[in-house]
């Protein structure tokens, strides 16, 4: 900047000593004309030469004038355009550099200043590009508050939770928005004690672990509070199902081991002198003894289905050959209630699957067709195939099930008919089984049925193995 400065006051420097000098010469004339008298024709050509002089000083006054203008003060007008796009946020004007002299600093250092930020804005967009990213991406709801209690911002999560906008919740108080009272009562212990709150609260059929926590800058400078919803759902539905289970085992353990205990007390206090009442009771007890065996087996056998690392022993299986198997082994039931089984298969269909574990389904569902269905009834096996699957269909001509009992069918010791599944032998986790087995092959079980007419089981496994 000094250099620049000592060129325009040499510029204007020699400007004025030619306009001086020229004046000069002028005056000097002027006056020597006044002092010699001096005829008319002579003083006449005097003031044309000095006119001519004076007009001459002008014109290179005039020229070296526009000079410099160009030179110094038109680069600085560009510099300062360029300073007030910049002002205006246009971090990508530039002052011309062909237009600056090389030695301009300021048209340089303004340039330098544009390009820095520029690359900040850059930077921060960035960042806010990828803080907007992350807080929509987010799995849980996300609302923020300023210092005054107004909503500053919201996630999609949020929005889809309550059916909420950021158009109508920005700029109102938490009061104003209308969340549920529980959240509500947090926000304001937060804003009371500026401490973190978290608690658990129920919202609808939804489930919901709220965090609220105080905002703080780096001065220690308070910005306002965070809300954080963690839908917890699924995990109170588990919770409920575990202690479902629990209680399902503890009450089918219970009906068993109460029986056996029972009548072995009672053998112990004598009546295991009689030898018809003790083998009666001996009976009872055996029988109550391969219910709880049975249960257990299931149990182990669900739990090892559940379990992650469970695999499946794959191979090339005939689906008749699968049907074979499986009638041997319920073939004495069959017998016992004389029923008949009619199966229309088609001796090609094959499919890659663990040939014991389908043997395994299908005896469940044969076993529940003729536990539940009259003497002298039919149970029906149709196979078929579509290009991808292999289609088994298990129908029986049973008591059926009513339409709104067949959603919960596969749950784990759900029974229409409780007394009479006990009675049946059944431990009420072989449908859970079926549909867990079934599953592991990438395929999938349905049911239809309709009371008293029958119920049928829809198997459909994919050809090949995923």
């Amino acid at each position: 900047m000094k250099g620049l400065y000592s060129r325009l006051f040499i510029a204007f420097a020699t400007i004025l000593l030619v306009l001086l000098t020229g004046l000069g010469i002028v005056l000097g004339q002027f006056f020597y004309l006044i002092d010699h008298d001096v005829t008319w024709q002579v003083q006449r050509k005097y003031w044309i030469f000095l006119i001519a002089i004076l007009s001459i000083a002008y014109v290179l006054s005039l020229l070296l004038g526009t000079r410099f203008i160009k030179q110094y003060a038109s680069p600085t007008d560009l510099v300062t355009e360029t300073a007030k796009k910049i002002a205006r946020g246009d971090y990508l004007a530039r002052t011309p550099v062909e237009e600056l002299d090389e030695g301009n600093e300021l048209g340089i250092a303004v340039n330098q200043i544009a390009r820095n930020l520029q690359e900040t804005s850059i930077l921060r967009a960035m960042e806010k590009e990828r803080m907007n990213t992350l807080i929509e991406s987010m799995g849980n709801g996300l609302l923020m508050f300023g210092r005054e209690g107004s909503v500053n911002l919201l996630n999609r999560m949020f929005e889809k939770t309550f059916g909420l906008t950021k158009d109508e919740l920005v700029g109102k108080t938490f009061k104003e928005i209308g969340l549920p009272e529980g959240i509500q009562k947090l926000i304001e212990d937060v804003y009371l004690t500026e401490q973190v709150h978290e608690r658990q609260l129920r919202i609808g059929e939804l489930h919901f672990n709220v965090y609220g926590a105080p905002v703080i800058g780096r001065h220690g400078n308070w910005l306002g509070i965070i809300v954080v919803l963690h839908d917890i759902t699924k995990l109170v539905k588990l919770e409920e199902i575990r202690k479902d289970f629990v209680a399902n085992v503890s009450h089918e353990l219970r009906t068993p081991i109460t029986s056996i205990k029972g009548f072995t007390e009672t053998l112990l206090d004598g009546a295991m002198n009689d030898p018809i009442t003790s083998k009666e009771f001996l009976e009872i007890i055996q029988k109550e003894s391969n219910r709880l065996h049975l249960l257990i087996n299931d149990l182990l056998e669900l739990s090892g289905i559940e379990r992650e690392g469970f695999q499946l022993k794959y191979d090339n299986v005939s689906i008749s050959d699968i049907i074979e198997n499986a009638m041997k082994i319920v073939y004495g039931l069959i017998e016992k209630k004389h029923m008949n089984i009619v199966i229309n298969t088609n001796q090609q269909l094959f499919v890659q699957a663990d040939s014991a574990r389908l043997i395994q389904v299908l005896v469940n569902l044969l076993t529940n067709a003729i536990n539940y269905s009259k003497e002298n009834t039919t149970i029906t096996i149709n196979t078929s195939e579509t290009d991808d699957e292999a289609i088994i269909e298990v129908q029986d001509e049973g008591m059926g099930i009513a339409e709104k009992e067949l959603p919960r069918l596969f749950e784990r010791f759900y029974r229409v008919d409780r007394a009479r599944s006990r009675d049946s032998g059944g431990t009420g986790l072989g449908l859970a089984i079926v549909k867990h087995l079934i599953e592991a092959h990438g395929g999938k079980v349905t049911v239809e049925s309709t009371v008293g007419v029958g119920t049928k089981f829809t198997i459909m496994l994919p050809k090949k193995s995923a």
